[in-house]
């Protein structure tokens, strides 16, 4: 009991301001409705009606920091003939009631206080003779419906709320293990995926590699002239299988797993002297006063957009100056690769613009835009604006909310939905407990008013 009564008063000291303020205005309205018919309508016994208010707006505060007590406390207002105080006791009872645990002690609690009210009315009644059975059975009846009705209202929500805990954590629970269940189901089909490419793929490309490697051969000791274009498509199809790699540790979720050093200035350079190499007239203008520290995906999105525009500026703008400029803002870097219009018209070709559309996709990813069109004095632009540091994770890392894609994945469901109906069930049952309790105080306050 001691131990209680010190957890609860440290919550009462701990209570916000807002709750405080509702207690005492609360306090002061029982106060105010106790004291103010008592000059209005003289009872027999002025300065005990004063008393029994002043105790029931005591009762008010009390309940929270001392239910059991505040419920045996309620017995000499019900027993007193002071009804505009009586009226409180309802709503203290029901108050306290759903603080008192286990449900075992609260209902003892209500019986002493139901019986000790009448035996506080049998002791009244005695001083000024024998008590008659009317005045028993009225006393029985005031005392079940002002204290033992309000307790059962108040035991009905106050047993409901640790179910309504239990059911949420149950809840949560289930929906938790529904997401681990999905995200297993997408790393097995990841995982699925990423075999079938290297096995299809990545055998097709190193025989790529290789007849380029020993085409390269052959054509420094046959046709020299021919030997740089052989060496750009090696190191091509070398670069194909290290981005394919790439895919792969994505698709397998090996976030440690480092795809090479990519959007840094060596990077850029390296990709302008491979357009070089295959006939373009391309140049890298780097504008970072410092070393350049972003995050990693802003890096490859970097190097994507560069590698995107010098392919595309190729493809289209075949013999077209090119120009790729990266700008570092600070919190945001920009890449723009800008062609100009090519020396002779070029057909529009057969591309689908399926690059553009997953560049696009990558970077709004990090919370970067992208920017891809034709410039009105000739020639095709495409520039980036990027997050230095993306506040968003990483696509291959494990989900912690709710996901709604998937096969068979569904958006998770509020635990309001499973607790709400029990709860509304409760309250309605509580409700229906306390229209007896309505009715007799309003018969008392009607029956006080007319005589």
């Amino acid at each position: 009991m001691c131990r209680e009564a010190a957890s609860i008063r440290h919550a009462v000291r701990a209570a916000p301001r807002r709750t405080v303020v509702t207690e005492s205005v609360l306090a002061g309205l029982v106060l105010l409705c106790a004291l103010v018919p008592i000059p209005l309508t003289p009872p027999a016994h002025p300065v005990m009606a004063a008393l029994l208010g002043v105790w029931a707006a005591l009762l008010v505060p009390a309940r929270r920091v001392y239910p059991a007590l505040t419920v045996l406390c309620c017995a000499p207002v019900v027993a007193g003939d002071h009804v505009w105080a009586m009226v409180a006791v309802p709503c203290v009872v029901w108050s306290a009631a759903r603080r008192i645990a286990p449900a075992r002690r609260a209902w003892g609690v209500a019986g002493a206080s139901a019986a000790g009210s009448g035996l506080v009315s049998i002791a009244a009644q005695s001083l000024s003779g024998p008590p008659r059975t009317p005045y028993l059975a009225a006393d029985a009846g005031v005392s079940a419906l002002f204290v033992l009705l309000p307790a059962l209202s108040g035991l009905m929500p106050g047993r409901r709320r640790p179910l309504t805990g239990l059911l949420r954590e149950r809840n949560a629970y289930l929906e938790q293990a529904r997401l681990l269940t999905d995200e297993a189901a997408r790393m097995e089909e990841r995982a699925r995926i990423a075999a079938e490419m290297h096995d299809l793929l990545g055998h097709r490309i190193g025989l790529i590699s290789m007849h380029a490697g020993a085409l390269q051969l052959a054509a420094e000791r046959q046709a020299p002239p021919l030997a740089p274009q052989a060496e750009l498509l090696r190191t091509t199809a070398g670069t194909a299988m290290e981005e394919l790699r790439g895919i792969l540790g994505v698709l397998r979720h090996r976030s440690d797993e480092e795809t090479g050093e990519r959007g840094t200035r060596e990077d850029l350079s390296a990709l302008v002297a491979d357009s070089r190499s295959a006939g373009a007239d391309a140049e890298l203008h780097w504008n970072a006063t410092g070393p350049v520290d972003t995050d990693a995906r802003t890096r490859q999105a970097v190097h994507r957009v560069t590698r995107e525009g010098l392919a595309n500026a190729l493809k289209h703008a075949s013999g077209a100056p090119v120009r790729v400029t990266f700008h570092d803002e600070g919190d945001r870097v920009v890449v723009a690769v800008v062609n100009e219009a090519p020396p002779t018209p070029c057909s529009p070709g057969d591309g689908n613009r399926s690059g553009l559309v997953g560049l696009r996709e990558r970077i709004s990813l990090l919370g970067g835009a992208l920017h891809a069109g034709p410039r009105p004095e000739g020639g095709f632009a495409l520039s980036a604006r990027i997050p230095a540091r993306p506040d968003v994770p990483p696509v291959y890392s494990t989900s912690t909310g709710p996901s709604s894609g998937g096969a068979g994945s569904q958006p998770a469901l509020s635990t309001e939905v499973l607790t709400w109906p029990r709860l509304l069930g409760g309250g309605c049952a509580a409700m229906l407990g306390l229209l007896p309790t309505v009715g007799g105080t309003l018969v008392l306050l009607i029956t006080k008013v007319l005589h």
